[in-house]
């Protein structure tokens, strides 16, 4: 979807500002890594089998081979010939009468058709050489076929795939020992302002800490990207503009705070005057109506709220999508899921509002949404306690109790108290 204009704030919709920004962003290049080092990152080409797997068939228990034609009118006793264990090749081709003890994974004799699982015998006649079958088991029972897993020269993981633990297996297991995948974009973070005091200063009652800093840090590194921290800019044109001449030379820069309209806010200006491209400055959205995005001929720009609940907020609605669609990633938002409301929450029409909620299920199994705290955008607290952020859509004058909206799930709400399996287990 093509951005609309802005309104007539010159705001963009939540929607258009994300469409802008990946209209414009596309995968940091390629590097080949270590199988060892490949978790998390996301194809760059095709991976496929280099076998035939199972590469013979291969039984899918413990029991013995026969033939089913010699066990149709079980009870039926047959001599075993073969004892046959997984890594083994079986010695002999079975005859009329004839059966063969086989392990799990074990290849299948010629001449079987079938695998009769242990429990379905009678114990205790092996040591006579033969075993009694106590009913008829029809033919390819328990038999997984060769190649029913991979077949060589089949794409086993396409280009795009995110490479999950289940991945891991299947590039071990065709021995891709180094992997081609969409390298991480270099991410520098700043945070701008006279206010701030950086972690390790003195303490001063009169600034303000600086968390943004270590907020958006730990953003991106959730994402499995290590970033590097610039520090702190003054509200000093100089030296802001240093501070972004060095941010430009990353692949993302990341600003926190300055990018409003006062008169010590230099960002924007200064970001202009370093040849940065300004797609976008305000959108409409509650917490993080002040933020921008720009680029130049090779960076990304992002101008983040100076409160850090806006900060974190516009993060996750603009940045986050913006960085896997940078590593390669198709599925480039938080999941969202339904909601009831367990209070009303009001609302102010003209800005989709963005609210910090706890997640229970009830006896019903329903997801409840509760408020996390205050909703001020200075009061980080709420958001080391929220699972999600409730979504109010722009048009709403506020939603009543017991009402459904849509949550975006953050890293916490990924987890629950229980193993939700309920009859199940």
């Amino acid at each position: 979807m093509a951005p609309s204009t802005p309104t007539p704030s010159g705001s963009l919709s939540v929607r258009d500002a994300q469409a802008c920004i990946l209209g414009k962003v596309r995968p940091a290049g390629t590097e080949d890594v270590p199988l060892e080092q490949a978790l998390g990152r996301v194809l760059a080409t095709d991976v496929r089998a280099n076998r035939d797997l199972p590469p013979y068939d291969v039984s899918a228990m413990d029991g013995y081979a026969v033939r089913s034609a010699d066990i149709a009118a079980a009870p039926a006793t047959l001599k075993i010939v073969d004892d046959i264990k997984a890594g083994d090749m079986p010695r002999v081709a079975l005859q009329p009468g004839q059966c063969a003890r086989i392990m799990t994974g074990a290849p299948v004799p010629a001449g079987a058709d079938t695998v009769v699982r242990v429990e379905d015998t009678r114990p205790g006649l092996d040591a006579d050489g033969c075993a009694e079958f106590l009913i008829p088991v029809p033919a390819a029972t328990d038999i997984r076929r060769r190649a029913e897993n991979m077949r060589q020269g089949d794409v086993v993981l396409p280009p795009g795939a995110e490479i999950v633990p289940g991945a891991i297996g299947v590039l071990a297991t065709v021995k891709q020992a180094k992997v081609t995948v969409y390298r991480k974009p270099r991410i520098a973070i700043l945070s701008s302002g006279n206010e701030l005091e950086a972690l390790h200063e003195p303490f001063n009652p009169e600034r303000i800490p600086d968390a943004n800093t270590y907020t958006l840090m730990a953003q991106v590194q959730a994402l499995g990207i290590e970033p590097d921290r610039l520090g702190i800019a003054r509200d000093n044109l100089a030296e802001l503009t240093g501070f972004l001449e060095r941010g430009l030379e990353y692949d993302v820069l990341l600003i926190s705070g300055g990018t409003s309209v006062g008169v010590h806010d230099h960002v924007r200006p200064a970001l202009a005057a370093l040849g940065v491209t300004l797609h976008f400055w305000r959108v409409d959205m509650r917490p993080g109506h002040p933020v921008a995005f720009g680029t130049t001929d090779r960076a990304f720009v992002f101008c983040l709220p100076g409160n850090p609940v806006s900060s974190m907020v516009c993060f996750e609605q603009f940045v986050l999508p913006a960085l896997r669609a940078l590593t390669g990633h198709h599925r480039l938002f938080r999941r969202v899921l339904p909601a009831r409301l367990t209070h009303a929450v009001k609302s102010r029409p003209g800005r989709v509002e963005f609210v910090r909620v706890a997640l229970t299920r009830n006896a019903d199994g329903v997801v409840e949404a509760t408020s996390a705290g205050p909703q001020s955008s200075g009061d980080v607290l709420t958001m080391a306690r929220a699972d999600g952020l409730l979504i109010v859509p722009a048009a709403s004058k506020g939603l009543a109790a017991g009402e459904t909206a849509l949550v975006q799930i953050l890293e916490a709400g990924a987890y629950q108290d229980d193993a939700g399996l309920g009859d199940a287990a």
